[in-house]
């Protein structure tokens, strides 16, 4: 194996002589891929490719996968510091924990939060993730060059909210000068890519709702929020505004093609054929439902009513393989048993909004998501040699129920190796762990956090349980 990790550290052409490739029709023996200057310059059957390429060396790793890289339709890069402290807590952490803790961060530790988060993305198959924006104040390119720095192709979210949830709060015009900056820094880098985001609507005016879901789309990007995930966030905009939250972007004029609206859990069918008719898009995050959503998303019927839907961690658990069986799981639980559904999409369902479908929604869909011609690099080697994937007769379905992160051989984005079995290949890990080790206590110390629940030792000193 440490000669493969060689052959695959290099910085020339790469021809690659997979076991199966997972081409967006399903898995294929029998097929190579050429990897030239960050992208794909060539899927083709084995014997095409080698008559074509006389003067590449074929690779052959005939036990493995090469399938794209795992999508983060929706996450927080610069919540990793705290990601322990939020099991259990009721619904709307992000007032007691996430704002509090983002807004207290210098600039050093937003590296390091999202340093650390982006190498845990890497580790489990995501190969890009769409970032919610950080609530800090003017850390934004601390979390760029942490991202950049780890290798990992991301979508930024820029905060515009002009009534809160941030820690420091601009005159509206301020904030839409900051916006177009933002756009105009990143309009061209090979691995960032700029989005603008509000936190959820009651924290923008109806004025900047709109003007930023504009600016997004006329600058075709994603413009990110998230709605209709707890309880009482609904029935604040039902008494605030007289609408529920998707109901009252739609009132708006700001759904469209360009949103992305993560969660979309507690929807109904008049919010589901608003987003149809809107073609808006939904971040299914089904990790999040389980540990502190007040509902599930509906996305079997989501993807029935032909509603675009990417599959997003919400910052839960970085193991993109995991991440498809909580997909599938929660639609099962939550509506197939019911209904006698036995299948509840299928393997290629999930394994399709893990990847091409979660780029579609993050605005990169051509960019990245699917193992083809023109589009970049980024993709994973997953041992197939594994008891796992032993006997295999259905190998997408075998992904979503058997897969995880570590049969994950080898991570590369635009065309560069940039993991070998689960640690960077050119940069110390383990030292950066080190340093969040040391730091992470004084920075969540000095942190206005209000956890509900004590944690797990005091719990059971209390009797809460056995």
């Amino acid at each position: 194996m440490s000669v493969i990790r060689e052959k695959l550290s290099g910085t020339g052409d790469l021809l690659l002589r997979p076991g199966h490739v997972l081409l967006p029709e399903g898995p294929r023996a029998g097929m190579a891929v050429v990897v030239r200057a960050g992208v794909f310059c060539r899927v083709d059957t084995a014997e095409a490719v080698e008559r074509d390429y006389p003067d590449l060396l074929p690779l052959d790793l005939p036990d493995h996968l090469l399938m794209p890289g795992f999508v983060d339709a929706h996450t927080h890069l610069t919540q990793s510091l705290g990601k322990a402290l939020v099991f259990g807590e009721p619904s709307e952490i992000f007032r007691r924990i996430w704002v509090p803790l983002e807004g207290s961060l210098d600039e050093r530790m937003v590296y390091l939060s999202a340093k650390l988060a982006a190498l845990e993305c890497l580790r489990g198959g995501f190969t890009t993730a769409v970032d919610a924006g950080t609530r800090s104040e003017g850390h934004i390119g601390a979390l760029v060059r942490a991202a950049r720095d780890v290798g990992l192709r991301s979508v930024v979210g820029f905060i515009c909210n002009d009534l809160g949830g941030t820690a420091h709060i601009p005159d509206a015009d301020v904030i839409l000068r900051q916006a177009e900056a933002h756009l105009s820094t990143y309009r061209r880098d090979p691995l960032v890519h700029p989005s603008l985001a509000i936190s959820i609507p009651e924290v923008a005016s109806d004025g900047m709702l709109k003007a930023v879901s504009d600016m997004a789309g006329a600058a075709g990007v994603v413009f990110q929020t998230h709605v209709n995930e707890h309880l009482v966030a609904v029935e604040r905009s039902l008494v605030a505004r007289g609408r529920r939250p998707i109901e009252h972007l739609a009132h708006l004029g700001a759904l469209g093609p360009q949103v992305l609206l993560a969660h979309s859990t507690l929807i109904t069918p008049h919010e589901l054929n608003l987003l149809r008719e809107t073609g808006s898009a939904v971040a299914y995050n089904p990790v999040a439902s389980l540990w502190k959503g007040n509902a599930v998303a509906p996305a079997l019927q989501m993807a029935a009513l032909g509603i675009r839907f990417g599959l997003g961690t919400d910052g839960t658990r970085a193991d993109g393989f995991r991440l498809m069986d909580a997909a599938e799981g929660l639609q099962r639980a939550g509506f197939g048993l019911a209904t006698g559904d036995s299948s509840c999409g299928g393997g290629w369902l999930w394994l399709d909004r893990a990847t091409s479908g979660a780029a579609n929604v993050a605005g990169l869909a051509g960019v990245t998501g699917s193992i083809a011609e023109g589009l970049a690099a980024d993709f994973l080697l997953v041992d197939l040699d594994r008891p796992e994937f032993t006997p295999s007769y259905d190998l997408m379905w075998e992904l979503v129920r058997y897969g995880n992160r570590d049969q994950i051989d080898a991570v590369f984005t635009n065309g560069q190796l940039r993991l070998w079995q689960g640690w960077p290949v050119d940069w110390d890990a383990r030292a950066l762990l080190a340093e969040v080790r040391g730091d992470a206590a004084v920075a969540i110390a000095k942190a206005p956090i209000q956890r509900i629940h004590p944690l797990s030792e005091a719990h059971r000193h209390l009797g809460y349980y056995k």
